[in-house]
């Protein structure tokens, strides 16, 4: 059987550990987005069933940096009760190895890299495509109940728009338009009628008028023209799209991998610089490879930093994921401008990290000491406890003095005993 009872044990702690890591760095991530979700309720009417839709698609672009936190935050905390209750010095005594241990260790950064390869790959994409549409729906119902009839409405940027008439099916009738959205040079437009029509793609409203005429005056105001026209289209946009599409991360890291190359097979035959989308496809492969990584590196991290309890081992924890992100990210810059190739940028992280963890996983099998890992874990707890009892100080205020209320100490039943069998003693004597 490949899994044993001590397999088993490790890897239910492991998977405990997990699920409880990611809930809680997913929700940190979320209060980013609850002011905004707020606002979307207060000022663009949004319900509970469309906010709660709109946190679904989010989580896919979280879980793709939680996952692999959490990864190593299980690990890390996993091994480090091991060692603090003194379980993993009984596995030692069982005649176990550090590669024994560590093949539930394995099949649990298989799980998490099978999961950042979902999220990344598919999750992500249609999460984020999903925002879009409902975005577009949110855009298009507040065009369309807000446009009242003799009314100036100012929702639309650098439009004013007023109309006599508003029909179920989207027709205005006696339609007037104040268009400043060219300095200096002011258009007011009139139409018979027009339709609103709405684009999915480019999450926007358009306008389409019909027999009508375009009023313009140059910036000297000198001169004066008018069009006429029998078909003008204009796109609505509102004031808060650019802000929603950005709430929306729609970005390369978003697409996905059909169209990240088609992107790039686009932009060369353009003459562009393909460098953005390259580090974008190759992060799609990198970042759920460091789950492997991380679930290897926390066990021993996790058992040298037992002697701080679970505080010590969240502190290296994030730690640890600070040092990986900011180096991905400067790599990954690099890759972006060009200083660097662009699909190796995002591995160099990687590779740095299977040289460490080739050397601590060779260290903990062999059972020798390595000062570079144990100067490095006790570095960053003794920073950590600093800062502990410097918050701690903070918040308790000036110290006081205790009074000691000790009780005395009250003899063992074994020490009763022996004292009886030394007065019988005595006696006889």
């Amino acid at each position: 059987m490949f899994f044993k009872i001590i397999d088993k044990y490790i890897l239910g702690e492991l998977l405990k550990m997990f699920l409880i890591s990611i809930f809680a760095m997913t929700m940190v991530l979320y209060l980013d987005k609850f002011l905004f979700m707020a606002e979307m309720i207060v000022n663009r009417g949004v319900s509970f069933v469309e906010i709660m839709m709109m946190m679904v698609y989010i989580s896919p672009a979280f879980l793709a940096v939680t996952i692999p936190m959490a990864v190593l935050m299980a690990s890390v905390v996993t091994f480090n009760q091991f060692s603090a209750n003194n379980e993993w010095v009984a596995m030692k005594a069982c005649n176990l190895s550090f590669l024994q241990l560590m093949r539930p260790v394995l099949f649990f950064s298989l799980v998490g890299y099978l999961l950042a390869n979902m999220v990344m790959f598919w999750a992500l994409p249609w999460g984020n495509q999903a925002y879009k549409v409902l975005v577009y729906d949110i855009i298009k119902n507040r065009a369309n109940v807000d446009i009242k009839p003799n009314v100036f409405n100012r929702d639309f940027k650098n439009l004013i728009l007023l109309v006599k008439e508003h029909q179920k099916n989207s027709l205005l009738k006696g339609v007037f338009i104040a268009d400043t959205s060219k300095a200096g040079t002011p258009q007011i437009i009139t139409s018979e009628q027009g339709v609103i029509f709405s684009n999915r793609e480019t999450l926007k409203i358009q306008l389409k008028l019909n027999n009508g005429t375009i009023h313009e005056l140059s910036n000297e105001g000198g001169d004066y023209q008018t069009l006429n026209f029998d078909r003008y289209d204009i796109n609505l946009s509102l004031p808060d799209t650019e802000r929603l599409e950005k709430k929306a991360l729609i970005g390369n890291r978003e697409l996905s991998l059909s169209q990240i190359r088609e992107k790039i097979i686009k932009m060369k035959e353009k003459g562009l610089p393909t460098s953005g989308p390259e580090v974008e496809l190759s992060k799609k492969f990198s970042i759920p490879f460091t789950c492997l990584l991380f679930a290897f590196l926390g066990a021993p991290l996790g058992i040298k930093s037992s002697r701080s309890g679970k505080s010590g081992s969240f502190g290296v924890t994030v730690a640890v994921i600070m040092i990986y992100y900011v180096g991905l990210i400067l790599t990954q810059n690099l890759g972006r401008i060009g200083q660097i190739h662009s699909y190796t940028s995002v591995w160099i992280p990687n590779i740095i990290l299977i040289v460490v963890v080739g050397y601590v996983v060779y260290k903990m099998q062999k059972e020798l000491p390595f000062k570079f890992m144990e100067v490095f874990v006790g570095s960053l707890i003794t920073v950590f406890e600093f800062f502990k009892k410097l918050f701690s100080k903070t918040k308790k205020g000036p110290a006081r003095k205790k009074t000691s209320s000790r009780k005395p100490n009250r003899p063992s039943l074994e020490g009763i005993d022996q004292l009886r069998k030394v007065s019988n003693i005595k006696k006889q004597n």
